[in-house]
């Protein structure tokens, strides 16, 4: 049986593609480095040193997107393309884990 098909992604310009790819890849990073969620410092700290160079590359999607004009974030339709992309998971790790009941 195959896997269900996922919704196709909403029509996104060539800048905010690389804002949701960037995002999530530094989502994925802070995940790895959150304490909360972690096993070993090591890999913590690799996530960590990779992450410097997401987030220039996230400023980098977002100063090309003012530099062309595009001033305005779309967060519907970014948030849909960020569902299809997984997002909800792989933002879910940079939170803490639900806590002991009671």
């Amino acid at each position: 049986m195959l896997p269900p098909e996922l919704p196709p992604l909403p029509s996104l310009t060539r800048a905010e593609s690389e804002l949701v790819d960037r995002y999530l890849e530094a989502a994925d990073l802070l995940g790895r480095a959150n304490p909360a969620r972690g096993h070993d410092t090591y890999g913590a700290l690799r996530a960590a040193q990779a992450l410097v160079s997401k987030a220039a590359e996230l400023r980098d999607a977002l100063a090309v997107m003012h530099e062309r004009g595009e001033r305005e974030l779309h967060a519907t339709t970014l948030a849909r393309a960020m569902r299809v992309l997984d997002g909800e998971r792989r933002t879910g790790r940079t939170s803490l884990p639900p806590g002991p009941t009671g």
